[in-house]
């Protein structure tokens, strides 16, 4: 069953702001309206006959809420259908027992999504439902796509073009056009392939970061691009197989860790077992972002555990960049590992000079004038007795703009710090990302347009430092040619394509045009290009 049936339709005009339900909850922003680096999303796949797996994936997505906050969606197939049950929210706010209840089937995929291409819409969370010519598809899919405008003529080259209803696109992002494609494939009478049969002919044509879970009525899929870059892991539980963005959401489900699903491999799993294929040849180039913010600390990455590595962050910078103080105490939670570290390596005692408010989050009631001006504090309060007359170093993890860590050195001096020394456990960001993570523009990035010093006097610190591009990367333990850098050194993994075919909103612009458009010499709208990329490169 699509996403059509009436209890979707419904769901769909449910009242939202913005694209977001307005109860929705849950962000790490710690000033009102300050975007810090947005997460990738989090994607589940469960083959398990005799277990609820619906259940299964709801905590397995539940695990991995970090990675996307817009919306959650969940698919099941019980052999003959597939059932796609999806809204804009937060895991827990978009499932109940009933909606559960209602996901019966021995296979299932999900999905919690942070838009890094197309808005924040229900038409765009996921998973992507298609018909096929032998039943359907439900995708789900991890990272973003460089060839998005590509992808869109592929699809208009499909038997019947974007006439036919089974390859309209109506979401706005990139992972329905390659669940298009995926769908339409035929062969050269005309038969339509079958998902497993069409996935070698457009996974290598598909560019980019992408950790695909998927599956027709029968199968359940993982593909992970050749770079690697967004994580893919497989789990084995007594009675099926789990495919998942993080092993943390293995442990939550009690599978056990087997490997991760290498870049440029699809494996498939049905009653016949489990298989895996090559697709691609392997380059990888995983994201070092996911060590230093995007993945929980609990997680396993290449062998090398996340929380190790940022409190390895931590001693070599307290070794590279020392400073004279009283207490060290990290930015809750995402500076607290490399915290841990810097304490451990300088001497100095760590503390917990900040209380977080877990349970203040995304909120669409406007603070009053009173309350904006207190900003930071709706999310993170001083413990003045802790802090007055201390010098202090705070640790983070990174610096987008800024404006957090200014509101935050502003607070620390009115609750009484005698000084206050900021120390980043990354180096500065100054490229944007192309692979899941939704940085500011270029532009935006105070990296930029400032020296280290300048930046900390912008701050109000007495002083600042980061960690070196070598430390950070050393403390991960993969090696440098292994790891996708390129928001810290502008040094992509793949090449890219010209800048007005990259952002964010490529096919609203396509959408929101007539659809009698001009169009260029390959059949594609030449209104798809949008102006993200030159955005986000354009130098201050």
């Amino acid at each position: 069953m699509s996403h059509n049936c009436p209890v979707l339709r419904h769901r769909a005009t449910c009242p939202r702001l913005g694209g977001v339900r307005g109860d929705g909850r849950l962000n790490h922003d710690l000033l009102p309206g300050e975007k810090g680096p947005q997460d990738a999303c989090g994607v589940f796949g469960v083959w398990a006959p005799g277990e609820e797996v619906a259940k299964l994936t709801y905590f397995g997505l539940y695990a991995l809420q970090h990675r996307g906050q817009e919306s959650a969606g969940i698919a099941v197939s019980d052999g003959s259908k597939i059932l796609v049950f999806k809204d804009m929210g937060l895991v827990s706010q978009v499932f109940d027992e009933t909606s559960l209840g209602s996901l019966q089937g021995h296979m299932a995929v999900g999905h919690t999504r942070y838009s890094t291409t197309g808005a924040s819409v229900w038409e765009n969370a996921q998973p992507t439902f298609r018909a096929t010519g032998h039943g359907s598809i439900a995708l789900a899919h991890n990272g973003n796509l460089v060839n998005t405008v590509e992808l869109a003529g592929l699809v208009t080259e499909l038997p019947g073009g974007d006439r036919s209803p089974r390859h309209r696109v109506a979401a706005t992002n990139d992972t329905d056009l390659v669940t298009a494609l995926l769908a339409g494939q035929t062969a050269e009478d005309g038969t339509p392939l079958t998902v497993e049969q069409a996935a070698p002919l457009v996974l290598p044509r598909v560019k980019g970061a992408f950790s695909f879970v998927f599956m027709d009525e029968g199968t359940l899929y993982a593909a992970r691009d050749p770079q690697g870059v967004r994580p893919l892991v497989l789990g084995r539980l007594e009675r099926g197989w789990v495919a998942a963005s993080e092993t943390a959401a293995l442990d939550i489900v009690g599978a056990s860790f087997v490997r991760e699903i290498e870049p440029g491999e699809m494996i498939a799993v049905d009653e016949a077992g489990l298989r895996a294929s090559r697709f691609a040849e392997a380059k990888p180039r995983g994201c070092v972002f996911e060590y230093v913010y995007l993945a929980r600390p609990d997680t396993t990455i290449a062998g090398r555990n996340v929380h190790l590595s940022r409190v390895e962050m931590g001693r070599r910078l307290a070794a590279e960049a020392p400073a004279d103080a009283d207490l060290v105490i990290p930015t809750p939670e995402s500076g607290t590992p490399a915290a841990i570290g810097y304490a451990e390596a300088s001497g100095i005692p760590y503390g917990s000079g900040l209380v977080k408010n877990s349970y203040v989050g995304r909120t669409f009631i406007q603070p009053s004038q009173t309350i904006r001006q207190l900003g930071i504090r709706l999310k993170l309060n001083p413990l003045k007795e802790v802090i007055h007359g201390k010098r202090l170093v705070v640790v983070d993890d990174s610096i987008v703009r800024g404006n957090t860590q200014r509101a935050l050195v502003r607070m620390l001096r009115e609750a009484g710090a005698a000084e206050v020394h900021v120390r980043i456990s990354s180096p500065p960001i100054k490229w944007p990302c192309f692979f899941g993570i939704d940085f500011a523009t270029r532009a935006e990035l105070v990296a930029n347009g400032l020296s280290v010093e300048e930046i900390g006097t912008s701050l109000g610190a007495d002083s600042l430092a980061y960690i070196s591009l070598d430390g950070m990367i050393e403390a991960t333990t993969i090696a440098k040619p292994d790891l996708c850098r390129a928001c810290f050194d502008g040094e992509y993994p793949m090449e890219l394509p010209d800048e007005e075919l990259l952002g964010k909103d490529l096919l609203e612009s396509r959408k929101n045009q007539d659809t009698g458009a001009r169009s260029d010499a390959d059949g594609v709208t030449s209104l798809l290009a949008g102006p993200g990329a030159a955005d986000a490169l354009r130098r201050p």
